[in-house]
């Protein structure tokens, strides 16, 4: 693999993301077929397949949340959920949006990943991984239990 990938990243119809792509990200199909409909979706792309994936949608007119951001394990590390974060921020500045929110774990790379790119904590929804998935969700040994709820406005 080499060490610079510059993937192409453009506007990709929900219904062509691979499930087992996405599946990384949130392990509850259920989940993740319902938060496809009518999203607006990203791909990165790396000699034609799909290697990375953002999934949005809106909350209300001016509010824009994304539910799904996954690169796959081959992948990570190489900048591309960067790259790709960037332009959906960049894609979304150029229409009628002024927020971008998310949900993520309360520790994890994730959480830096998102603050590096001008997220923000707003709120805390506590015990949502606990209420909201069948199975537990663990990520270096410790638990997901509460969701940090961040904006970027835009």
């Amino acid at each position: 693999m080499e060490d610079l990938v510059i993937p192409e990243i453009k506007e990709v119809d929900g219904n062509s993301l691979p499930l087992s792509l996405l599946a990384i990200a949130d392990p509850c199909e259920d989940k993740i077929r319902k938060y496809l409909k009518n999203a607006i979706c990203f791909g990165a792309f790396t000699h034609g397949q799909i290697v990375a994936a953002c999934v949005t949608n809106f909350n209300s007119a001016d509010e824009i949340e994304i539910y799904n951001l996954v690169v796959t394990p081959d992948y990570q590390g190489l900048g591309i959920g960067t790259i790709l974060l960037t332009f959906v921020i960049d894609e979304f500045k150029r229409r009628p949006v002024s927020k971008l929110v998310l949900g993520t774990g309360t520790f994890g790379y994730q959480l830096t990943f998102y603050q590096r790119l001008g997220f923000r904590i707003e709120s805390v929804d506590k015990n949502f991984f606990t209420r909201n998935y069948a199975a537990p969700i663990f990520e270096n040994g410790m638990q997901h239990h509460d969701m940090l709820r961040l904006a970027l406005c835009l």
